[in-house]
């Protein structure tokens, strides 16, 4: 019997067992736009341009090295810092004596957005969500006895990142590393940072030419160094679909090649060192595809565009982290089994490195116990499983072979939309990348409230019973003063001469571009100046750059598919118009230094759609402008989007000036990943409803509608009173 009759009775059998079930589609169209079919045979791999190589070979799918496992398995990493660099030095210590390979350090945002640790701006900040750093004495404590020469070391820092790198240097340089001994990498990816993460300092023109001064200064002094690590993980994260995050993560590879060509190096010197840096979510083929597409897009685009005469040049070596966003709250020991998958994905795809999240995330910051388990998933896949046996196990799978093609095929389209714009700095100027992840993120929000996207525990196969874990709860307060001792110690005991001889010696150099700002932040940091002031006299020329916030319309109202719900969102927007002549206004503010903005970004549309008067707040702002702003526009709500832990210090705050200003009628909601054990002390501090990670947004849109609606009917006379005097 040949192939077209056994494909036939195939055919034919496949429709009699799933006649009784006309709701399943057999071919399935996947976010990215790819055409999923429910079987694929040897005939669906012909003409595929990218099966006759060898691992190691160009265009490098099958994997960076030809021995690839069986060489070296890829290294375990730990992302990781918080509260002070004594307490995270202590964190590393024993992570490495259990079997963690490198570190990745993980900095608070008021260190990421270049303020140190006294600044007013970074009260609910400091030692939150990251390791505060504030000078190289921070620096030389978050790496105690840890033999930098020996242990390869990961910063993910892109604003702040000359102080961070330069301090690194110098806490080295102290304890006996030269720096050509230096393994690692630093981020250095500030491109992302316009459409996604926004931990951003200066506007994109100045800011690339940090880039390429960090890449000049490696090149040439730390050859074990990695200058740039290109990440997608923020887009995905964002809410990005893959093709979305391949195409402008190698689009931003290939804007920083550029940047470097430009201060007049050559590519070959620099381009082995590039490293890139991708999220593993949920959708296991087509996420071992994505890396194995990746190497092909990366190697292509390499040869196309600037001829690299180095077969290093044109190999993609990433590292990888399992996702932040796939994590929630309910029932969350569901999320070990999420991060073995995707810790799965990563391997068969081919990573270098890999950091496994740990189960408590969605919650709060990891405690020792969930980090242990993440941990020991990476040791468990690399010990127990087999994996490393073979070199490229999905190789010729039909299935995957033919994710791989898609994802190149479409990547390379909106890679060459990016081209045609002028490159990707220019792209970020003009908005289109960050509209096109924040339509995405909606359109997923809006399955995922529909249940057409399934999340086990959350919109199906809810429990009754509620797990209760320990979370990791860092006292903010203690930490910043803690801080600002050391701070005020090492002002008294340095030679303010020559601090300030450094400091304008760098603002000197980014008016005239004619220095090395990195060779000048090592200077600097020798002299122990600090993080905020290095950083300030950067700002003194460049400016700070503040994001244009824009509400997406009409998208996830088209794309929410159970209407009836929306019926009940109506019906309170009536009962509000019976009191007040206006809808609802609700003012959309992220408090602190925290950038992440998926969430309010997503809110913000959906909010939009049902009725109410959206008002977006500015990224960073303070409570005290948060409430002028918020009674400025007639606001009857201010909505809090909290993700970095600094919601019991911020939100009270916000609520005290609400006191100060008279504006009590105003009423406050927040969500995010606020802790369950948190809730108790915000409804006692003020804030009327709290919505954690899982909820839909139709059910708190109805909520909040009637909670101002409530509120307003006892607060009516004395708002009325208010706005006309």
């Amino acid at each position: 019997m040949d192939k077209n009759k056994r494909k036939e009775i195939w055919e034919k059998k496949v429709s009699e067992e799933l006649k009784d079930k006309s709701t399943i589609d057999l071919e399935i169209l996947s976010p990215e736009g790819i055409k999923v079919k429910p079987l694929y045979t040897d005939t669906d791999l012909k003409n595929l341009k990218h099966l006759d190589f060898f691992p190691g070979q160009e265009p490098y799918v099958r994997g960076p090295k030809a021995s690839m496992y069986k060489g070296r398995p890829w290294t375990i990493r730990q992302y990781a810092g918080f509260s002070t660099a004594k307490e995270s030095n202590a964190f590393y210590k024993k992570n490495l004596s259990a079997g963690q390979k490198g570190l990745s350090v993980a900095f608070d945002l008021a260190t990421h957005r270049g303020y140190d640790s006294d600044h007013v701006r970074v009260q609910g900040d400091v030692g939150k969500a990251g390791v505060a750093i504030d000078t190289v004495e921070d620096m030389k404590i978050l790496f105690d006895d840890i033999p930098l020469d020996k242990i390869s070391v990961s910063m993910t820092m892109n604003g702040a990142v000359l102080p961070i790198l330069s301090s690194y240097i110098v806490a080295a340089e102290e304890q006996g590393v030269s720096l050509e001994k230096l393994s690692g990498t630093i981020q250095n990816d500030i491109l992302k940072e316009f459409m996604v993460r926004n931990t951003f300092i200066y506007p994109p023109e100045p800011s690339m030419r940090i880039v390429s001064d960090i890449i000049s200064f490696t090149s040439k002094k730390m050859p074990k160094f990695n200058s740039i690590s290109i990440s997608g993980y923020h887009m995905q994260e964002a809410g990005a679909n893959l093709v979305q995050e391949l195409a402008f993560t190698i689009a931003d590879g290939l804007e920083y090649v550029r940047a470097a060509k430009n201060r007049r190096l050559n590519v070959d010197d620099f381009a082995p060192r590039l490293s890139f840096f991708f999220a593993i979510g949920m959708n296991f083929f087509m996420e071992a595809a994505k890396l194995r597409a990746a190497r092909y897009l990366w190697s292509n685009w390499m040869k196309k565009l600037f001829d690299c005469k180095k077969s290093q040049s044109q190999i993609l070596r990433t590292h990888c982290q399992t996702s932040g966003a796939s994590l929630q709250e309910q029932d969350p020991y569901n999320n070990i089994i999420r991060t073995t998958i995707e810790a799965l994905a990563a391997v068969l795809g081919g990573t270098q490195s890999l950091h496994t999240n740990s189960f408590d995330e969605a919650i709060a910051l990891p405690t020792d116990f969930s980090s242990k388990i993440a941990r020991n998933t990476q040791l468990i896949l690399q010990n127990e499983t087999g994996v490393t046996d073979s070199i490229d196990p999905l190789a010729g799978s039909y299935y995957v072979e033919n994710l791989t093609n898609e994802l190149i095929e479409k990547s390379n389209e909106l890679i060459q939309k990016i081209e045609n714009l002028g490159g990707m700095t220019k792209a970020i100027v003009s908005g289109f990348p960050k509209s096109e992840i924040e339509k995405s993120a909606i359109k997923k929000q809006a399955r995922i409230d529909s249940g057409e996207e399934i999340i086990v525990g959350v919109n199906k196969f809810q429990s009754n019973v509620r797990d209760e874990v320990d979370v990791l709860d860092i006292d903010n307060n203690a930490v910043r003063k803690e801080q600002i001792e050391r701070l005020k110690k090492i002002k008294k005991e340095r030679d303010e001469n020559l601090v300030q001889q450094a400091l304008k010696n760098i603002e000197t150099a980014a008016k005239t571009d004619d220095s090395n700002l990195l060779e000048l932040f090592i200077n600097a940091m020798r002299c122990r100046a600090t993080l905020g002031e290095t950083s300030y006299a950067l700002e003194k020329v460049y400016g700070r750059h503040e994001a244009d916030q824009k509400i997406e319309k009409n998208i996830y109202s088209e794309n929410y598919s159970k209407k009836e719900n929306l019926e009940k969102v109506s019906d309170s927007l009536n009962e509000f118009l019976k009191i007040e002549d206006t809808s609802p206004v609700i003012y959309m503010a992220k408090l602190g230094q925290d950038g992440h903005d998926r969430g309010i970004k997503v809110l913000a549309s959906a909010f939009s759609d049902f009725g109410l008067d959206v008002k977006m707040g500015q990224l960073f702002q303070s409570p005290l402008e948060v409430v002028k702003e918020a009674i400025n526009t007639n606001a009857h709500i201010i909505g809090v989007s909290s993700l970095a832990a600094g919601h019991k210090t911020l939100i009270p705050e916000l609520i005290n000036e609400l006191k100060n200003h008279n504006a009590e009628d105003i009423i406050v909601v927040c969500g995010g990943v606020i802790p369950k054990k948190d809730y108790k002390f915000l409804y006692d501090s003020g804030v009327a409803a709290i919505f954690g990670p899982g909820t839909a947004i139709p059910e708190a849109t109805e909520m909040i509608i009637n909670k101002t609606t409530n509120h307003l009917k006892r607060m009516h006379n004395y708002r009325m009173a208010r706005i006309k005097g």
